[in-house]
């Protein structure tokens, strides 16, 4: 006889949340941004204009886990 496997939502979905339509666009909006700022702005956030240029190419879902959760 089979039994159901019992997970909790998110173990199952947490994968599919990730990646989330309006995380990405965030995502994507926030490193367009970052490549826009003054280079005195990205020296008070400690970034060099080739760092921002660099995050601001990758892609959106190219992203640490703790962005998403």
């Amino acid at each position: 006889m089979l039994r159901a496997i019992h997970l909790p939502m998110r173990s199952v979905f947490h994968g599919f949340r990730r990646f989330a339509p309006t995380r990405l666009l965030t995502m994507q909006r926030t490193r367009a941004r970052l490549a826009q700022l003054d280079d005195h702005l990205l020296k008070d956030i400690g970034l060099t204009r080739d760092a921002a240029e660099r995050e601001a190419a990758r892609c959106s879902w190219d992203a640490p886990r703790h962005w998403m959760d």
